[in-house]
């Protein structure tokens, strides 16, 4: 009771900051609670017109709330987060009026089947090991490694999985010869002295729907650092040729200056052509170590 309480004295005093509609538009309001009644942030709201064309995107805010202004007309929200199923919700705009909808309760989306126990071996031709990184401090520079290797040994449990991947250093490619050139270089992963980037992880931690948090220890450039795998899993499918897959994406930020690549000295002899920080992104497909993967 104190809590629902809450809710609608928090709800009387938003609707008391919301801003006047424009001359000729209408406004709409959603409020977002996941299955316990409490509010989504972050969950995406996709607003489209009677034709299924997107006209705009947004999320909703820390108390769970989503409000937009449009043209009159009917529109349809598609309500969509992590871990949960998606839902549609109809509304009309009116001119002039602000309407406020009917809250929406998210339910749990059904977790993917699991890859079975057992050895999975990394298909690199359809798993791409990606980064970006701010150039001179502007625009971002995107490139990817083009060799690599490795396998997942899925446990009984998964928390109790294993995973390792090693890639050959050389491989990066950023689509500038010169600049790749430089990257392979003393002054930064000096591939002639640390040839191999390998990343090696036995904590597997679930964090709620199809996230988890691949914990492990990622060896480059001479040093060994723990750095956090946020990984999706993608569930099961099965390949042109009948063989089974599975697949996950995965993200990371990883500093330069942990792996003594050191940005400072780097900018007082004038280059500046990586940024402090560097994003790295990964698309994965395995298929168990007894198949061959189709191309």
């Amino acid at each position: 009771m104190a809590f629902a309480f809450l809710l609608r004295r928090r709800d009387r005093a938003l609707r008391g900051t919301r801003l006047p509609v424009p001359r000729g538009a209408g406004a709409v309001d959603l409020t977002v609670h996941d299955p316990v009644g409490l509010p989504m942030t972050g969950a995406e709201i996709a607003v489209r017109d009677q034709e299924g064309q997107e006209v705009m995107r947004g999320q909703t805010d820390p108390h769970g709330m989503f409000g937009a202004t449009l043209m009159p007309g009917e529109y349809q929200l598609v309500v969509t987060a992590d871990g949960f199923q998606p839902q549609r919700v109809p509304c009309q705009v009116l001119q002039g009026e602000r309407t406020p909808l009917r809250p929406v309760a998210l339910d749990l989306a059904p977790a993917p089947p699991a890859p079975g126990p057992g050895q999975w071996r990394i298909d690199p031709d359809h798993t791409s090991i990606r980064f970006s990184a701010r150039h001179i401090g502007m625009a971002e520079i995107h490139g990817r490694f083009n060799r690599f290797e490795g396998a997942l040994w899925i446990g009984e449990r998964m928390a109790d999985s294993r995973v390792e991947v090693n890639i050959d250093a050389a491989s990066i490619d950023s689509g500038v010869k010169m600049r790749d050139e430089h990257l392979r270089s003393a002054d930064f992963l000096d591939v002639a002295a640390y040839p191999a980037i390998q990343f090696v992880s036995e904590r597997f931690v679930h964090k709620g729907g199809n996230r988890w948090s691949v914990q492990g220890v990622l060896h480059l450039h001479g040093v060994s650092r723990t750095v956090q795998l946020d990984t999706r899993y993608l569930g099961l499918g099965t390949g042109m040729f009948g063989e089974t897959r599975t697949a996950c994406t995965a993200t990371t930020e990883l500093h330069r200056q942990d792996f003594t690549l050191d940005y400072h000295k780097l900018l007082s002899r004038g280059i500046a052509a990586i940024g402090a920080t560097m994003r790295i992104e990964m698309d994965i497909q395995a298929v168990p170590a007894g198949e061959p993967a189709a191309r």
